[in-house]
This record gives structure tokens, C-alpha cells and sequence, in this order.
């Protein structure tokens, strides 16, 4: 498969239709369960939901978000490239 393709979010999902509370509490849930299962010392747990967040759609697109929306948001990164459109954003 090409990556390009798994990076895009799911079909008929828009930048702007993304549900932003909602990810933003699945996402502190994760981090909430990781903390967790770190201080129950179950480490194979926390590897797994660091897995599970760093590959759940809500984790990248508030990455993305955080990233495309900040003061440094028209500087490329390593591969020269910004994402200044929703349709650039979806398929970061």
C-alpha cells in the first residue's frame, strides 16, 4: 500500500467536520490510562496505549492541529513541506 494513503484520514472527513472535543477527551483518556498502567507498573500495558494513541486518528489530527496552528505553523519541517489548507491538513 502507499503511505500516502494511510495517512489520509478516513473517507468524507473534512478538517473542519472533526468532532475537536471529543478527540481531545479520547486523547487525555489514553494519556489518562497510560499514566496509569505506568504507576500499576504494568509497562507492557503502557507500551501498548502509547501504540494505540500514537496511531488513533484523534491523536494525529491533534498533533497535526497542534503543529499547524502554532507561531512557527509557515516554517517546513525536515521534508519542506507546510500544510497551510484543511485538505493539506487531513492528508498530513
Amino acid at each position: 500500500m502507499n503511505a500516502a494513503i494511510l495517512a489520509c484520514a478516513p473517507s468524507g472527513t473534512s478538517w473542519d467536520g472533526i468532532n475537536w472535543a471529543g478527540a481531545q477527551r479520547r486523547v487525555r483518556g489514553l494519556q489518562a490510562r497510560i499514566v496509569k498502567a505506568v504507576q500499576d507498573g504494568g509497562h507492557n500495558k503502557a507500551k501498548a496505549l502509547q501504540w494505540l494513541l500514537t496511531h488513533s486518528f484523534s491523536g494525529k489530527a491533534l498533533a497535526v492541529k497542534r503543529v499547524s496552528e502554532n507561531k512557527g505553523k509557515n516554517t517546513p519541517g525536515v521534508d519542506k513541506v507546510t500544510w497551510n489548507t484543511p485538505g493539506a491538513k487531513i492528508c498530513a
